[in-house]
């Protein structure tokens, strides 16, 4: 019996070993007159395909061109690079997409594709057949862009490091190989079909307690590591490194992008790295930089091993592993931009195009362009590239950046978006931690709260309201204060106001964080009043303006004692805020300890000491305030996790199953003097200090002390109940920072606090 044709069954792009030594090879483009796959082999090795091709050796570009159109199989030599390059004509297109099968092929196997058709790019059309490029499903990507002319499909030169030429001009003849990166095939064939795959810890969303690093800066200063794991997936799977995550009590590890990335073309143009990382170049493979150097060496096969071998460690630790991924857009840019595989392959059908325009790109991401994700093909080409992570790699989540982008339908946000719903009803997939960042740069991009089940989302109305709570609000009286009582109430019940949406969905929804990434540091916050991103190279027109953060009177570190402590004072209130407010904290990395960037807000192309963590305080032999820090900030994380009332879901503030507001039974408020706050004092923006008390008839309660006023103030407690401290942001010493009086409680001014209903 005969297989039927590969058309028939093939209908996922990607490259496919098969059981007579060879592989299926399938790509789309739906608008492309013709598609070649091209294999790489040293000229020192004989040829795999030597009695299949026909050598070309006519080297100039019209008549190379002309050959390969003419014939099934094409060789030629590049004596200049050491390769020899076959070119296979593919057949197609078959509902977009185009197919070969290779007589022989092996793991390691270095291909591309090259395409031909129409030259237009007024309307948005931009092939060219001398431009290497990637396979979009690639699980190997080897070797990286040089800046050149030969990177661009149009005519252009290099002035000065930048590019000087219209991508509307003609287009280029100069051959990219050599130039850009290459894809490296994988042999992934399950001959022991589920025997390896991974178990996801599946930690509840109510015990989650995230932690988002960067796996190069995390360990690239590392004392506890050998210099060759410093900086790698391999030094994050240390068990040195392992026992300082469990040390400090986080549940889940969110990784910045390790998508394979390729710079910006501004960057490139400025000699920088875009060390964050959110700049796609592949969605199957890994980036091989934060690899050992060993694994690099040994290929792209390896790079991935090791990525496996870290996650697998990361589970054995008992920690979950979700990833930032980046679909809103890739590296290759604007039209401007370098082709490097999507613009190559089908730039109208991955990209969305401007609407009267079509050689224009739509931009809602602020980096060029926005995938398309009103094709079904993208939305196909996305849901391929997280299952792969989530089964073959073992990934137990993922953070979607600018995801607003990627739920837009001719233009406009919903909730009903395709992507959505495929997410929602993927069996794997819908039972992972799906994190949303709500907004983009497009008209209509502010969209927290708004995505729906089973989605989480990060909450910047919860980073605003407590970074003005406890620093602009606070210390700069004379800008006046708009966060007071009501709002930072409805923050630490977990923002029903924007994630009650619907019912069943839980405060659990908002991922509440004061710092990340993207901004200052915690301890940033607290030392500069404005950024200072001099050394980003744009002149300081990039990063926020608005960041609510406060000097303290002095503008960067200061050996003031008043002003250092205040300082403390307020990066632990915004930390305790973080931690005792319901919802699922996200903590960044070196927060715990104290860790600055020096004022950069925006340290995105800061590969070195400026975002890498500083562990030199690990090798102190007496306390420092980095331990001092950590060591109260594990406190407040195993407190949260033992209380029950923190392991709950649900709204403490809203019905949610029938839609009606309710007087919650779950959480009691208090002024300082004991009453029930009246509705004036719920507006009034001045009253700065409160209790929370969160009740159950089956857990023990707690309250929540907040003194947002300068100086100290009696607090009445509730009389049914005796309390007793588990933790203050005025320090260690709880029982003698916060004295007890026969008429209640002297609690120090801007502080919050922990206590425990005694049993």
């Amino acid at each position: 019996m005969h297989n039927p044709p590969l058309h028939r069954y093939a209908t996922r792009p990607g490259l496919y070993f098969t059981e007579d030594g060879g592989a299926d090879a399938v790509v789309r483009s739906e608008t492309a007159d013709q598609i070649w796959l091209c294999v790489y082999e040293q000229l020192t090795e004989p040829s795999a395909f030597y009695s299949a091709s026909n050598r070309i050796f006519a080297g100039q570009a019209p008549a190379l061109l002309r050959h390969i159109h003419t014939h099934e199989v094409s060789t030629r030599d590049i004596a200049s690079l050491g390769v020899r390059e076959t070119l296979f004509r593919m057949s197609g297109p078959n509902y977009g997409l185009w197919y070969v099968h290779l007589p022989k092929a092996w793991d390691g196997m270095r291909y591309g594709y090259r395409v031909d058709g129409a030259w237009d790019p007024k309307h948005g059309v931009r092939f060219n057949p001398y431009k290497l490029l990637l396979d979009p499903y690639a699980k190997g990507i080897d070797g990286r862009m040089q800046l050149g002319p030969a990177a661009f499909s149009y005519t252009c030169e290099i002035v000065d490091g930048a590019v000087a030429g219209s991508s509307f001009g003609a287009i280029s003849t100069e051959d990219s190989l050599g130039s850009m990166p290459i894809s490296v095939a994988l042999d992934d064939r399950d001959r022991s079909r589920h025997d390896a795959d991974p178990t996801h810890p599946h930690i509840p969303w109510s015990k989650t307690v995230i932690y988002e690093l960067h796996v190069k800066g995390f360990t690239a200063n590392a004392p506890w590591l050998p210099k060759e794991l410093r900086g790698t997936y391999a030094g994050l799977a240390h068990p040195a490194t392992l026992a300082y995550l469990q040390e400090l009590g986080v549940t889940s590890i969110e990784l910045m992008p390790i998508q394979a990335k390729q710079d910006e073309l501004h960057v490139q143009e400025r000699g920088a790295s875009n060390y964050w990382g959110y700049s796609t170049l592949g969605y199957f493979s890994p980036e091989p930089s934060y690899a050992t150097q060993a694994a690099r060496a040994k290929g792209a096969k390896a790079v991935r091993q090791e990525v496996i071998d870290m996650v697998d460690a990361l589970h054995e630790a008992g920690l979950e592993v979700i990833m930032d991924v980046v679909y809103n857009h890739t590296c290759e840019g604007g039209p401007e931009g370098p082709t490097v595989c999507w613009r190559g392959l089908d730039d109208l059908s991955y990209y969305r195009h401007q609407q009267g325009n079509p050689g224009l790109l739509e931009d809602t991401t602020g980096c060029g362009n926005s995938l398309d994700f009103t094709n079904t093909h993208v939305v196909t080409f996305a849901i391929d590239s997280l299952r792969y992570w989530a089964k073959r790699i073992g990934i137990d989540g993922f953070r979607f950046d600018l995801a607003a982008s990627l739920a837009r339908l001719d233009g406009e946000f919903t909730h009903h978006h395709p992507f959505l719903y495929a997410l929602r009803s993927d069996l794997l997939l819908g039972n992972l931690k799906l994190i949303m960042e709500p907004w983009d740069l497009g008209e209509g991009g502010w969209r927290t709260g708004q995505f729906g089940l089973p989605f989480a989302e990060w909450n910047d109305r919860f980073r605003d309201s407590t970074r003005t709570f406890w620093l602009s609000g606070a210390v700069n009286a004379t800008t006046g204060n708009a966060v007071g009582l009501q709002e930072m109430a409805t923050r630490l019940c977990g923002s029903a106001d924007l994630f009650a949406s619907e019912p069943g969905r839980g405060a659990t929804s908002s991922i509440n964080y004061v710092a990340s990434h993207d901004g200052f540091t915690l301890s940033d916050l607290t030392m500069y009043s404005r950024k200072h991103n001099e050394a980003n190279g744009e002149n300081g027109i990039d990063g926020s303006n608005v960041n609510n953060s406060a000097n303290f009177g002095v503008e960067g570190p200061s050996d003031d004692t008043e002003i250092t402590k205040g300082r403390e004072r307020a990066a632990m209130n915004m930390l305790g805020t973080l931690m005792l407010s319901l919802g699922t904290p996200m903590l960044t990395a070196g927060d715990e300890f104290g860790n600055t960037q020096h004022g950069n807000n925006n340290a995105y192309c800061q590969d070195n000491d400026v975002s890498w963590l500083q562990w030199n305080w690990l090798g102190e032999d007496c306390e420092t305030p980095q331990s001092q820090r950590m060591r109260a900030v594990a406190k407040l994380i195993s407190i949260r996790k033992s209380l029950d009332l923190y392991h709950h879901e649900e709204f403490f503030t809203r019905l949610t199953q029938l839609g009606l507001l309710k007087q919650s039974s779950r959480v009691q408020w208090f002024l300082p003097d004991g009453t029930t706050p009246m509705e004036r004092d719920w507006f009034d923006v001045k009253r700065r200090s409160f209790v929370m008390r969160l009740t159950s008839a089956n857990e023990v309660n707690v309250l929540i002390v907040v003194n947002g006023e300068t100086g100290s103030c009696l607090f009445r407690l509730p009389q049914d109940s005796k309390w007793s401290y588990l933790w203050t942001s005025a320090g260690d010493d709880a029982q003698a920072a916060l004295p007890r009086h026969a008429d209640g409680w002297n609690v120090p001014g801007r502080s919050i606090s922990l206590m425990r209903q005694a049993v």
